[in-house]
């Protein structure tokens, strides 16, 4: 059975988080997003474990580029991924709702296109008090902040979003990058007298300061700070729309005036 403190990252390039856990009993191994195999084969081999299961959550590179070499060296590897033509090494492409199993926990697939069209996530229940519901959602949401629009339009991302923000407070999130601090400079200039915003940017300033990842975040968190899932709030909305110097009663809209500030955003 998969447990939350089983979940660790791998550091990949500069900013990318390879998420891994692990089934202790028979010593395998599931990597999410493996852009880079020799920080994944390094952890592998430290820990004498075998290499089990990939899971996917989009074709980007710096998200599928180590399990060419990583298939090379473990056998009899399940890769799961998007039904996407971009992807040649799934070899179990997943379609919205479909479920699968891990170690004994199940994952329910979530489409969230946006980022890019192809885009899944992965969703767990919670299996009790002391193990949360835990979201592997590659880079449709950030913590504080959401994926660029690389293939998908603004009503595409924000639904994604939305699917995503409907899942329990409790659920754990963990995203496919460290964008926290940058994010966060942002949603203060959106709502400058968030306390919740505020006391994120100490924590997560501390974390980074002592060279600790500021993830997994939680869904409760991302609904108070992140302000792709605020775009009801009036603070919000006036903020987006004051930037654009439109006025907009569109939550799609509101989200796009976001994206587009957020794109050429300087702290």
């Amino acid at each position: 059975m998969l447990h939350v403190m089983q979940i660790q990252p791998i550091l990949a390039f500069t900013d990318n988080y390879i998420w891994m856990f692990t089934d202790p009993e028979n010593r395998h191994a599931c990597i999410v997003d493996p852009g880079d195999a020799a920080p994944v084969i390094a952890v592998l081999e430290a820990r004498k474990l075998e290499l089990a299961t990939i899971l996917l959550t989009h074709h980007h590179q710096d998200h599928t580029g180590g399990v060419r070499a990583l298939l090379d060296r473990y056998s009899e590897v399940s890769v799961y991924g998007p039904y996407s033509d971009k992807i040649s090494t799934v070899t179990m492409p997943l379609l919205n709702n479909a479920t699968i199993e891990v170690f004994g926990r199940s994952f329910t697939v979530i489409t969230v296109p946006g980022h890019t069209l192809d885009h899944i996530a992965y969703y767990s229940t919670s299996v009790g008090i002391d193990e949360p519901g835990v979201l592997f959602c590659g880079d449709t949401l950030f913590a504080a902040g959401c994926g660029r629009l690389f293939e998908g339009d603004p009503q595409t991302m924000y639904e994604s979003l939305q699917k995503l923000a409907a899942l329990p407070e409790s659920t754990l999130v963990f995203c496919a990058h460290e964008y926290t601090l940058a994010n966060l400079g942002f949603a203060h200039a959106v709502e400058p007298r968030n306390e919740d915003i505020l006391r994120r940017i100490e924590q997560s300033g501390s974390a980074r300061d002592n060279r600790m990842p500021t993830l997994p975040s939680n869904m409760g968190l991302e609904l108070r700070t992140n302000p792709f899932l605020r775009c009801h709030n009036k603070v919000v909305r006036a903020s987006a729309s004051s930037h654009r110097g439109i006025s907009n009663d569109s939550e799609v809209g509101i989200f796009a005036a976001l994206r587009q500030w957020k794109d050429n955003f300087k702290a």
